[in-house]
């Protein structure tokens, strides 16, 4: 691996990473990157108090899409809207975010565990204790990820 710094003063800030496959480093660079631009917390709305507050990434485990609505649960299992489609979610959301089902995305860092129903499907756990279903689809990659 090599590592290379230029320092030029006349040009945008830029970081590129030529990588084989993603890994824990390229997982810690991004999340470096976002800290230092400040892009780690996102503006949540709280229909329930009606409070509008910011949330960082770390402390979101879920975001799914309610009623129309994308809605973020965070580590106490509370709920959130936040004014974002699913997909513009996923595309600022870090790497931990991954897909579990065509409506939600889910920190995989925050989640307890999987468990298996009776009739085929699989539940995620996560640590606040709200669950949600998992795609068939999304399964495989879900291992994969975890084992990552």
């Amino acid at each position: 691996m090599k590592f290379r710094l230029k320092i030029d003063q006349n040009t945008d800030e830029e970081i590129i990473a030529r990588v084989h496959r993603k890994s824990r480093l390229t997982d810690e660079i991004e999340r470096l990157v976002r800290e230092d631009k400040g892009d780690t917390k996102i503006t949540v709305y709280s229909e329930e108090k009606d409070l509008i507050v910011e949330k960082d990434y770390n402390d979101i485990e879920s975001v799914f899409v309610n009623g129309g609505k994308t809605t973020v649960v965070d580590l106490k299992g509370e709920m959130f809207v936040v004014r974002l489609k699913l997909y513009e979610a996923e595309e600022i959301f870090p790497e931990c975010f991954i897909r579990i089902n065509k409506s939600a995305i889910a920190n995989k860092n925050r989640i307890a565990r999987f468990e298996a129903n009776f009739n085929g499907s699989v539940d995620v756990i996560f640590q606040s204790g709200y669950s949600d279903y998992v795609s068939r689809r999304c399964f495989a990659d879900i291992k994969r990820s975890m084992k990552k």
